[in-house]
This record gives structure tokens, C-alpha cells and sequence, in this order.
């Protein structure tokens, strides 16, 4: 009977992550919005205020489905993370330098210190989770303000047939860079959460470092740039050596199990450090990308042909099942019904749009972009889709912020990006086409 349920559960989320993902893409919108609706449809929002018994039937609160749809739901995180960081390779283009570093600082820089100073005026104490400190939940409520989603705004250049414009690069490139840096500052403010795996498990319990000292803080900032750093620097290199290795039997077996491997024990090296572990999935996907990314100039090189054909392999996989579930399950975990401030919802949506875009609109005009490509730049890169419901699910699921607060950042991810491909699908074409580009770049290409 267990099983039943478990497979009952888990069928009836994919089957319904995929129809209403599929339906929302043939309305030119992102797949994500419709998978987390499904989730919407399937829980507390609709069913479980509908048919109350139904819900609590299909997935119940105790027993092996909730334990089942917790591990699926991590193993989704890990492989979204591991996936985006595969292919943050494909924004490092160049060309439109000037225009990518303007608009990355001011639409980075200014959106996170307007969410700094927006919680000396805002009292959002009762938004705090119980894990919740001040250092943690002001970087996380600044991350709201800042993050932006390549896989949304790709999808949605995608389906305009817009990917090989100056204007796609400039966007790629600013979100890849943004994404990189509030990941990093994602990872610290979780290892800075009072009870954190960090001060129950691995090095910081071994220094005796005690939660939410300035060593703590210390530790975690300088841990969690090494980490990135040794994995930009040194990932790309030991991932060829040990890929050409004669004695690795694993790459030899299965080229798809060797990166799985690769992601999971990175992962646990990050768990060991007392950083969280989406972040060790996250680099080793970024290691793995540059790995098999052809140098500049050429066609091939040592890494090709050793994993992107694992990389679209595991993408295939982990977008047929694993993804869709996480992000039916962030649905699921949303009552938008009870508990959810309307009001404060629209504030917060009018205030992050406003910085955000008008921060981006303000990079682009300083770097020489003209009025109407600015604007189109600032609604892009204010879409937040799947990195803005990361740091959401993730901040929740560490107890920095609440269950309502939760609702209101994944709202803003979903309104945002349901805004931006709104946008840009109603401006002309050749319009986003003939967009002047101010250096020439390579062409980009998404895999």
C-alpha cells in the first residue's frame, strides 16, 4: 500500500508538471511556471481546499511519499544546479564588453545594496524563519532583490529566434556573472543560519567554531570563494586528467555515471566544508562545462567528446523527471490562500521590479545603449524564474525565511518572468534584431 501511494503521488506530479509545462511553452511562456502550477493545482492552493481529503490522501504528511518526494525533491535541486552550471559556459562570449560590465554592476550592485537598505525600513522580522539571524535573512532578502534566471530568459530568446543577437549575448553574459556571484552569497548566508549543517557536521565542528561568530562568518565567506575558485581554476584540468585516465573504470563504464559521480562528490566535499551542498553540485557543473568547452579558436579539444554527450544525457533525464517534480514540489509547498499577504506582495513586486530594472536600464544607458534597448534589456534581466525559486525553496528549506515569505518570492519569480516573455514576445522582432551591438562578439550558441 506504501508503494501504491508513493508511485500514485510521484505519477500524478509528473504527469501534471508536464501537461501544464507543456501547455504554458505553447503559449510562448516558461515551462517552469506551468510545472510549479501544477503543483499549485495538486496542493493546499486548489485541491487541498477543495477536496481537503483528497490531498491529504494523494500526499500525505507521514509515511514513505513524503520521505520519497523529499529525496526527489533534493536530488531535482542538486541536478538543476548541476545542469545550470554545465552550461554557464555558453554566455562567456566576447563582444559587448562594455555594455556587459555597466549593466552586471549597476544591475548587481544596486539591487543588493537597495535590499540592504530596504530592511532598515521595512520591519520584516515576522518574516523570519526559525533558523533565521540578521546577517542571513538581509542576504537573502538582498538576493531577492538582484537574482536574474538564464534558463527562463534563454528559453524565451530561444522561441523568438533571437539567441545569435547582440542583444542575447549582453543578457546571457550579465545573467551568467550575476548568477555566479549570488550563488556564492546564497551559499554564505546559509553556512551563517543559526543550526546550519556547518555547525552540526564537518570542518567548522572540528575547528570549534561557534554559530554566528565573526570566525563563523569569516569561515564561510573565505570557504565558500575557494571552493569557486579552485573549481574554476584547477576543475576544468583534473576533470580531463582523470577522465583520460586509464584506470578510471567508471568513466569507462558510463560516461553519464562518471559526472554523476563527480556532482555528488562535490557535494559532500562542500557538506564536509560546512557549505551548503547545492553549491558543490553548482561548481561542479561550472568544472565540468569549461571542461568539455572547445578552446578558443578550435573545433575540438582533450574534454570533447568525453562529456556533452553525458551532460544532454543527464539534462534529459533530470528534465524529464527530477526538475519537474522539484518544482511541482515548491508548488505543492505553497498556500496561496492562507497566509498569504496580497498586499504586501504587490509592494514588494512594484519595489524589486523598480530596482531591478531601473538599475539594468541604468548600466545600459551609461555604457551607449539607446532608450528603447535599455528598456528591453532592464524587463529581460528582471525575469527571476528558476534561480529566484532556488533561493526561495533553498532559504525555506534552511528556516532563514517563513512560509508566507516563501509564497511571496516564488510570486515574484512567476510574475516576473511571465512579464518578461510577455514583453519581449510583443516587441518587433527586428527590432531585438537590428539592436546595435558595440563590439562584435562570436555567435552564441545554447545547447
Amino acid at each position: 500500500m506504501a508503494v501504491a501511494h508513493l508511485l500514485a503521488a510521484l505519477a500524478t506530479l509528473l504527469v501534471a508538471a508536464h501537461a501544464l509545462g507543456a501547455l504554458f511553452a505553447r503559449f510562448r511562456q516558461p515551462r517552469v511556471i506551468g510545472e510549479i502550477a501544477a503543483g499549485l493545482v495538486l496542493g493546499p492552493t486548489l485541491l487541498g481546499h477543495v477536496a481537503p481529503g483528497a490531498e491529504s490522501r494523494l500526499f500525505p504528511a507521514a509515511g514513505v511519499t513524503p520521505t520519497v518526494l523529499g529525496a526527489v525533491y533534493q536530488l531535482g535541486l542538486l541536478l538543476l544546479l548541476f545542469c545550470s552550471g554545465a552550461q554557464i559556459r555558453s554566455g562567456h562570449r566576447r563582444g559587448e564588453n562594455k555594455t556587459v560590465g555597466w549593466v552586471f554592476s549597476t544591475g548587481t550592485v544596486l539591487p543588493f545594496l537597495a535590499g540592504l537598505g530596504l530592511l532598515h525600513v521595512l520591519d520584516l522580522r515576522s518574516s523570519w524563519g526559525p533558523r533565521a539571524n540578521a546577517a542571513s535573512f538581509l542576504l537573502i532578502f538582498a538576493i531577492a532583490m538582484a537574482v536574474t534566471s538564464i534558463p527562463v530568459i534563454s528559453k524565451i530568446m530561444h522561441d523568438l529566434g533571437i539567441l545569435d543577437t547582440s542583444f542575447a549575448r549582453v543578457v546571457l553574459g550579465v545573467a551568467v556573472a550575476e548568477d555566479i556571484v549570488l550563488y556564492v552569497i546564497l551559499a554564505v548566508s546559509l553556512g551563517l543560519a543559526q543550526g546550519g549543517t556547518g555547525t552540526l557536521f564537518g570542518l567548522p565542528t572540528l575547528l570549534g567554531m561557534g554559530p554566528g561568530t565573526a570566525a563563523d562568518m569569516a569561515y564561510h565567506v573565505v570557504a565558500t570563494l575557494a571552493v569557486l575558485g579552485a573549481a574554476l581554476t584547477f576543475g576544468p584540468r583534473l576533470y580531463r586528467a582523470a577522465a583520460t585516465w586509464r584506470f578510471n573504470l567508471i568513466r569507462q563504464a558510463s560516461p553519464v555515471a562518471y559526472d554523476l559521480a563527480l556532482m555528488l562528490a562535490a557535494t559532500l566535499l562542500c557538506l564536509f566544508l560546512g557549505i551548503e551542498g547545492f553549491f558543490g553540485a553548482f561548481v561542479a557543473g561550472v568544472a565540468v562545462g569549461r571542461a568539455t568547452e572547445p578552446a578558443a579558436g578550435t573545433e575540438t579539444t582533450a574534454g570533447q567528446g568525453i562529456a556533452p554527450d553525458a551532460i544532454r544525457s543527464i539534462q534529459g533525464f533530470a528534465f524529464a523527471f527530477f526538475i519537474p517534480i522539484y518544482f511541482a514540489v515548491v508548488g505543492l509547498q505553497l498556500d496561496l490562500l492562507r497566509g498569504f499577504d496580497a498586499g504586501f506582495f504587490l509592494v514588494f513586486l512594484l519595489l524589486a521590479c523598480a530596482v531591478k530594472a531601473g538599475s539594468v536600464y541604468l548600466g545600459a544607458r551609461l555604457s551607449g545603449r539607446a532608450s528603447a534597448s535599455s528598456w528591453n534589456l532592464a524587463v529581460a534581466l528582471n525575469a527571476r524564474g528558476g534561480p529566484g525559486i532556488v533561493v526561495a525553496s533553498v532559504a525555506y528549506g534552511a528556516g532563514i525565511i517563513d512560509r508566507p515569505f516563501y509564497a511571496v518570492l516564488v510570486m515574484l519569480a512567476i510574475v516576473t518572468s511571465l512579464f518578461a516573455g510577455s514583453w519581449l514576445a510583443h516587441v518587433p522582432r527586428e527590432r531585438l534584431l537590428t539592436e546595435e551591438p558595440l563590439l562584435t562578439g562570436q555567435p552564441l550558441r545554447i545547447e
